[in-house]
């Protein structure tokens, strides 16, 4: 096999969760280019329709985070319509912003939404799995440094709250712990922690988006194409030696 031919997803069955979004579609795009079936898992069948109407072999499965029934019949669904789950993308969050000393239920659940979630799903994925599959988590740079508060001046909306970053930390973890639990298995856990990828409605806010690029190393936001050689390789052979990382794709913002 060539160099090459091992970022190849041929034949591969992969689901993407929150595969819509801003950067979900970006892993969308790339697994479906490196000719993959993706499945999102999403709550809202409009929105994907919205973005990949008419893609062949992009396809829609009802999924909600924080419900572990509705995960099971999303995973049971996509084996039984193809005999294998390859590759799990679990990129999607649920999570009420709040203040620095915000109320439990606040709390509990941006944890439930953004850790949680990520521990259902691999749970319940796993039976799915065979030696050679991957999952992928995806953390943040919020998961590894505390937030530039000074970046936020004049912007306060737009703060990373705690739990979000306690959580993704936590993901970061999770991924060391499954990928020694599941080694035996040949079932490889790594992750992908994403720096300044603002939306496009964030975007708008010219002065927030220069205060972010004076952080970056690399003196620029990131765009969400970028990610998406980092995902296929982790997804593909290319990386068949390589369980536990966390892949930092951030422009050199938690390099100092």
């Amino acid at each position: 096999m060539s160099v090459l031919d091992s970022f190849k997803l041929d034949g591969k069955v992969a689901i993407v969760t929150g595969g819509y979004g801003h950067l979900g579609r970006a892993f969308v795009e790339a697994l479906h280019e490196a000719q993959a079936k993706v499945y999102v898992a999403a709550r809202n069948k409009d929105r994907f329709l919205d973005v990949f109407k008419d893609t062949k072999n992009v396809e829609f499965v009802y999924l909600d985070i924080l419900d572990t029934n509705s995960i099971k019949k999303a995973f049971s669904f996509v084996y039984n319509e193809n005999g294998k789950i390859d590759i799990l993308v679990n990129n999607a969050v649920s999570l009420d912003f709040g203040s620095a000393f915000m109320d439990d239920e606040t709390w509990n659940r941006g944890v439930d939404g953004v850790l949680n979630s990520v521990f259902r799903c691999i749970r319940e994925v796993v039976p799915y799995m065979k030696k050679g599959s991957s999952i992928i988590n995806i953390s943040s740079m919020y998961g590894m440094v505390s937030p530039d508060f000074r970046i936020y001046n004049g912007f306060e909306q737009f703060m990373s709250p705690p739990h979000y970053g306690a959580a993704k930390a936590g993901v970061i973890q999770l991924t060391r712990y499954y990928a020694i639990k599941l080694a035996n298995k040949g079932i490889r856990v790594n992750c992908i922690s994403p720096g300044p990828f603002p939306s496009k409605f964030v975007q708008k806010f010219d002065g927030f988006v220069e205060n972010l690029k004076s952080k970056v190393p690399l003196g620029r936001i990131g765009e969400p194409k970028e990610l998406k050689g980092a995902l296929v390789f982790l997804a593909s052979d290319a990386s068949s030696f390589i369980t536990g990382h966390n892949l930092v794709v951030d422009g050199g913002w938690t390099i100092w």
